[in-house]
């Protein structure tokens, strides 16, 4: 099918212009301005609109067996819910168990996706470190097309990995030209604080924030960037949520060393007060690391707008309040961490950052996309508007007007953490693999249509 976009102001990371993006077997064949329409073409109006690349959500969790239950979404309906909301691609993580076989775990998650709706690729976590670990990461850069590795510093015992095993995978992949991504965490000192808490008869969920305070991340951010510099090492840390990460980045990109971060909206619009809402429903945003108390998120903002951080992902990761998080009631210990984002997270962006002045337009499209696209190998197929490129896009209707809730959302999940936040600005069409997938309101998703993207880093 063929798909002309008209009168549109196409934006993307670098400029803005007015003109028409026509689109043809899956990708973009013609940019201008004044496109006539062929026979037999769909033509979209995008008068007084934008039109954005697709957004690329490179942090999520789709199907996570994880604390005893499974993320509830799968990639059907979460990817299904990112389109909805003008994601069109996903990177997800491989997570092996300690001691599991990569390879074999690789084959799992490529099972579990083959139900995605818009196109998919991966990250291998390196969950331990043996004999074997060096050869299969090789294997998934050299012949899977998987050239980034996520590292756990917390989850000790169970996904997490020593000092030791971090420098061996640092060591790992720098020879392999890849990306080592950290979530960072003093993982030792957050049993030691859960432990403590608990044996205080403290058990709610506002405690988990209390067992993961702001320098656990901060110290650990600084150790796995020190690592980095002695391994000569790329480095991206995961969902920044604080001041203390971000002076360890800031510093480290001062001195001229490859750091890069992401955070997500939730560490930008909320604080720990979600924690103290009545009954149990705290534990709707438990999460790792946990929501900051106020002062954190404007020094986010401005990490993002001065380029600091460079990403905006979800980590999304939902688990239903009831049958999930409530394994936790009595231990705060046991409720499974994360919660929806994929779908929101553009809308997000655009009403707190681009129409409240703390980012432009241009930098909303950068961090929702192109520089995720650069930064794990995807672009110009994913990131860009230009000649070649698929046909991912998203017409922005900038007068649309929306209330985010668990009762309209697409996420498969009880609860919104954020629940009753209005929306200014939203997707009147979204355009996948070059077929309206997205349209007034009303889904048209394929399962099984998104395609698998091989990956290679510069």
């Amino acid at each position: 099918m063929a798909i002309l976009i008209k009168n549109g102001t196409i934006v993307t990371a670098l400029d803005t212009q007015v003109g028409d993006v026509r689109c043809a077997e899956g990708q973009i064949v013609e940019i201008g301005v004044g496109l006539n329409s062929i026979a037999g073409e769909e033509t979209i109006d995008a008068s007084g609109q934008y039109i954005f690349p697709g957004g690329l959500d490179p942090h999520v969790h789709m199907e996570l067996p994880f604390m005893g239950t499974v993320s509830a979404d799968d990639f059907e309906t979460g990817t299904a819910a990112g389109v909805a909301g003008g994601t069109t691609s996903i990177i997800d993580f491989v997570i092996p168990g300690r001691g599991d076989n990569l390879m074999e775990a690789l084959a799992a998650w490529h099972e579990k996706a083959s139900k995605s709706v818009a196109d998919f690729a991966f990250h291998m976590a390196v969950t331990w470190w043996g004999d074997e670990t060096a050869s299969w990461m090789q294997n998934c850069v050299e012949e899977q097309g998987i050239p980034s590795f996520k590292t756990f510093m917390a989850y000790r015992g169970a996904i997490g990995v020593s000092d030791e095993e971090l420098i061996e995978v640092m060591k790992a992949a720098r020879a392999l030209n890849a990306m080592v991504t950290v979530h960072a965490e003093h993982g030792d000192m957050v049993v030691e604080l859960q432990n403590r808490l608990m044996a205080e008869g403290k058990t709610g969920p506002e405690y988990h924030a209390r067992s993961r305070p702001a320098p656990l991340e901060g110290e650990a951010t600084a150790r796995a960037i020190m690592l980095a510099r002695m391994t000569r090492e790329p480095l991206y840390i995961v969902h920044v949520t604080c001041v203390q990460a971000l002076e360890a980045i800031r510093e480290a990109q001062a001195r001229g060393q490859r750091v890069h971060g992401e955070t997500c909206p939730q560490y930008l619009l909320l604080d720990d007060s979600v924690y103290k809402k009545p009954g149990f429903e705290g534990a709707a945003a438990v999460m790792s690391p946990p929501i900051r108390p106020r002062g954190h998120q404007e020094p986010l903002w401005a990490a993002l707008r001065t380029g600091t951080l460079e990403v905006v992902a979800t980590d999304h990761c939902p688990f239903n309040l009831v049958g999930q998080k409530d394994m936790g009631k009595d231990d705060f210990r046991k409720i499974p961490n994360g919660a929806a984002g994929i779908e929101h997270r553009l809308a997000l962006m655009y009403t707190y950052g681009v129409l409240e002045g703390r980012l432009d337009l241009n930098q909303f499209v950068d961090v929702t996309s192109t520089r995720a696209a650069k930064l794990f190998g995807l672009y110009p197929r994913k990131g860009s508007i230009t000649v070649g490129a698929d046909a991912d896009l998203v017409v922005w209707d900038p007068a649309a007007t929306g209330t985010i809730s668990a009762e309209t959302h697409h996420h498969k999940v009880d609860r919104s953490i954020f629940e009753g936040f209005e929306t200014r600005g939203g997707c009147s069409s979204v355009i996948v693999n070059g077929r309206v997938q997205y349209a007034d309101g009303q889904l048209s998703v394929e399962r099984g249509a998104g395609r698998y993207l091989p990956r290679t880093l510069a």
